[in-house]
C-alpha cells in the first residue's frame, strides 16, 4: 500500500478572520462596481474623496469600539462623547487660541470618560450595556446644559486642515485612518495586551485563571474607545467648524454598525481592525449610494437598523453554527 506524502494531501485554508474580510471585500468591490452602474456621479473625483473622508470618520470612532466588542462589551456613549469632547474642545480653542490646546483637550476629555465607563464595568460590576447607556444620557445632559443653546464657531484655519485640507490631493482624515489602522491591527494582532484583549473576550474566566490582569485591560480598552470618540471629536469640530450640543447624536449607530458589519461578533473574542475598516467602507458606500440615487435622507437611519440587525442575526447563526460543530 502506497500513501500519498503528507504534503499532496494537506489543503491550504484561510484563517476564519481572513475569510470573513475576503467576503466582506468582495461585497464592497460589488457594491462599488453596482454604485458606479446606477450613478455617473460615483465614479467621480470629488465623490470618492468625499467617500473616503466620510469612511475615515466613522472608522476613527469604530476602531476604538473594535476592541470594547472584542471583550464582549459595548460602549453606547460614544455618541454623546464626541459632542461633549467637541464642545470643550471648540471652548478651549476660543478662549486661548490655541488649536493644539483644543486638540488635547478633546483627546483628554474623550479618555477620561472611556476609563469612568471601564470603572463603572470593572470596580461596580456594571453590565457594559447599562454602564455605556447610562453614560449616554449622563453625556448628553451635562452638553446640552453647557452649551444652553449656543454655538460656538469660527476656528483657526490651520486647525480646520485637520478635517477639510487635503495633501497631495488626499483628504487628511484618510492619513490619519491609515495611521489607526496600522497602529491598530499591530496592537490587535502582535501585542500580548491585543491577544490578551481576544482572550478576555472568548472566555474571561479562563483567561483570569490563565493570569490575564481582566479589569485592567478592560479599562484600557473602555479608555482607548473614549480617546478615539474624543479623536473623531476633533477631526468633526475642524471639519463643520463649529460646535453645538447635538454634534455626536446620530454617530453611535453608525459606529456599532460598521464594527458588525466587519466581522467583529457582539459575544467576544472575534474580529479584525480590518474588517472594521471594511464595514466602515461598506456602510458609507450604502449612504453615499442613497444620497446619488436621491434616496430621501429619512430612510438612512431605518437602512443602518436593518444592516445592525442582519449583521447581529448571521452573528448569532454563525456562533450557533460553531458550537453544534464542536
Amino acid at each position: 500500500m502506497t500513501v500519498a506524502p503528507l504534503a499532496a494531501t494537506r489543503r491550504f485554508t484561510l484563517p476564519p478572520d481572513l475569510r470573513q474580510v475576503g467576503y466582506r471585500l468582495f461585497a464592497a468591490f460589488v457594491l462599488c462596481v453596482a454604485l458606479a452602474f446606477l450613478s455617473d456621479a460615483f465614479l467621480t473625483t470629488g465623490n470618492l474623496l468625499n467617500v473616503l473622508r466620510q469612511t475615515a470618520l466613522l472608522f476613527i470612532l469604530a476602531s476604538g469600539l473594535t476592541l470594547v466588542i472584542l471583550t464582549a462589551g459595548l460602549d453606547l456613549s460614544v455618541g454623546a462623547n464626541v459632542a461633549l469632547s467637541a464642545c470643550l474642545a471648540a471652548t478651549v480653542i476660543k478662549s486661548t487660541g490655541f488649536s493644539s490646546l483644543g486638540i488635547l483637550t478633546g483627546i483628554g476629555c474623550g479618555a477620561l470618560i472611556g476609563l469612568i465607563n471601564g470603572v463603572l464595568v470593572t470596580a461596580l460590576r456594571i453590565p457594559s450595556f447599562i454602564a455605556t447607556y447610562g453614560m449616554l444620557w449622563i453625556l448628553s445632559g451635562l452638553t446640552y446644559y453647557y452649551m444652553a443653546g449656543e454655538t460656538i464657531h469660527g476656528f483657526p484655519p490651520a486647525f480646520r486642515q485637520l478635517g477639510s485640507g487635503h495633501l497631495l490631493g488626499v483628504p487628511m482624515p484618510v492619513y490619519m485612518m491609515v495611521l489607526f489602522f496600522l497602529l491598530g491591527s499591530w496592537f490587535a494582532q502582535r501585542t500580548v495586551w491585543g491577544q490578551q484583549v481576544y482572550a478576555i473576550g472568548a472566555n474571561p474566566v479562563a483567561a483570569r485563571l490563565s493570569g490575564v490582569p481582566v479589569e485592567r485591560r478592560l479599562v484600557l480598552v473602555y479608555t482607548f474607545s473614549g480617546a478615539m470618540a474624543g479623536l473623531a471629536s476633533v477631526i468633526i469640530l475642524a471639519r463643520i467648524n463649529s460646535a453645538q450640543g447635538d454634534i455626536g447624536e446620530e454617530l453611535t449607530l453608525p459606529a456599532i454598525a460598521a464594527v458588525l458589519i466587519g466581522g467583529t461578533s457582539l459575544f467576544g473574542g472575534s474580529g479584525t481592525i480590518g474588517g472594521t475598516l471594511i464595514g466602515a467602507f461598506i456602510l458609507t458606500l450604502v449612504l453615499n449610494g442613497m444620497n446619488l440615487l436621491q434616496i430621501n435622507a429619512s430612510w438612512q437611519p431605518l437602512v443602518t437598523g436593518v444592516i445592525v440587525v442582519l449583521a447581529v442575526w448571521l452573528d448569532t447563526l454563525a456562533v450557533q453554527t460553531s458550537n453544534r460543530s464542536e
